[in-house]
Order: C-alpha cells, then structure tokens, then sequence
C-alpha cells in the first residue's frame, strides 16, 4: 500500500509578502493624489466663497446707501462684512475649508457707489498643502480668480 503525498496548491510567504508590498505602494500613491484633489477643491471653494462675499459687500455698500467694510484676518482666516459697526456677514474659511489666508491688505470699502478703497488689485491667497488659489479685487469690484 502506497501513500501518495497530496501537495496543495499554495503561496509562498516571500510571494505574499511581495504581494501586500504592491498593494501598500499602490495605496500611498491613490492617496497622495487624493490628498492634492481634496486641498485644490478646498482652495477652490474658500476662493469662491470669498468672492461671494466681496461681491455682497459691493452689493450692500449699495443697497444701504452706506459704506461697507470687508475685514480679512489672516491669523483665523475669517473675513467679516460690516456696516456702520454693524456685522452683516462672517465667513471662517480657515476652518470651513481647512486654509491658510494671505492677502495685500487687511481690508476693503466699498461706498455707495460700489466702488472700493483699498481695493486697488486686493489679492487674497488661500493655500493648503500645495494647493493655492489666487482672487484679485478691483478698485471698481470685479473679481478675478
């Protein structure tokens, strides 16, 4: 009576170990690209949302009657809209959207006209990571990012 040896197929810890080797490469690169597209939208959207806001403030300034201020603190990347002492609007797009703020000057007036003081070329940068986008005021209001 024979015994005959039934090997089963299987791998090899080396094979495996290249295997999940490959497979962590894979991942950290999917994530690294994922990380860049997260930090452009966020750039992206704090850009948008800054510009909404200087328009609204382009807007009020007009609608009042009045001059209306927009406030950009670096420090906690809040912009503030107000008029007359009064705040109209606040918007925390460092911690909405995960920014880091930097600007030419630290605010912009609009009068009952719509057009800006301090306005001049105002340029608001929103980094994060290696993301950054960049919006631009005129004197006369028009953004451009």
């Amino acid at each position: 009576m024979s015994h005959a040896r039934h090997s089963r197929p299987g791998f090899t810890l080396l094979e495996l170990s290249l295997v999940v080797a490959i497979v962590g490469m894979v991942t950290v690169a999917g994530l690294q690209g994922l990380r860049r597209q997260l930090d452009r939208m966020a750039v992206r959207g704090a850009a948008g949302a800054a510009a909404l806001l200087v328009a609204r403030a382009r807007d009020e300034a007009i609608v009042r009657h009045t001059v209306v201020a927009l406030r950009i603190d670096t420090l906690t990347g809040d912009l503030t809209l107000a008029a007359r002492g009064v705040r109209l609007a606040r918007s925390a797009l460092g911690h909405e959207h995960g920014v880091r703020l930097s600007t030419t000057r630290d605010s912009i007036a609009f009068d009952v006209r719509g057009l800006g003081y301090g306005a001049a070329n105002t340029t608001l940068i929103a980094r994060r990571g290696q993301a950054a986008d960049t919006l631009v005021v005129s004197r006369l209001g028009r953004i451009r990012y």
